[in-house]
């Protein structure tokens, strides 16, 4: 496997747009944990490895546990998250497959028992910047391995 294209050498534009859609994700009130989490569960529907390896070696490098990690894939059978956790992926599984059911009335009243307005469009954008990434990294075949978490 290689890397098709190197798409921040030849559209470097492009590159800084999603850069700074990313700056906005981290202007957000929302715990690091719970983001690296909607990061992973988006990653994983879209089965992108890159951004998998990614954000599994960042949300442990900020304190996530394995268990909550590895059990993210059946987090409705797992006790291991809150209530505004379960409502962020449940919102996580509905953006990333819009084309499927859209995001239902119902889903969007339970999450917003546990998040006001702005918090529910900031949601939204995290799960759209990390489906982009993702979109990015399948279709430019990045490899996955490399990544080393640089948080401060």
């Amino acid at each position: 496997m290689k890397q098709r294209i190197n798409y921040t050498r030849v559209a470097p534009e492009a590159f800084k747009a999603m850069l700074q859609f990313e700056e906005y994700v981290k202007t957000t009130d929302f715990d690091k944990k719970l983001i690296e989490l909607i990061k992973i569960r988006a990653s994983q529907i879209n089965g992108c490895a890159y951004c998998l390896d990614m954000h599994t070696k960042d949300a442990r490098a900020i304190g996530e546990t394995e268990q909550r990690i590895y059990c993210l894939n059946a987090w409705r059978e797992s006790p291991f998250y809150t209530d505004a956790e379960r409502a962020a992926l449940e919102l996580t599984e509905s953006v990333t497959l819009v084309s499927a059911k859209g995001v239902p009335d119902e889903l969007y009243e339970r999450v917003r028992r546990h998040f006001d307005e702005k918090q529910f469009v900031d949601l939204v954008m995290i799960i759209i910047a990390i489906n982009g990434w993702n979109r990015l990294s399948i279709s430019m075949n990045n490899i996955p391995g490399h990544y080393k978490p640089n948080i401060h």
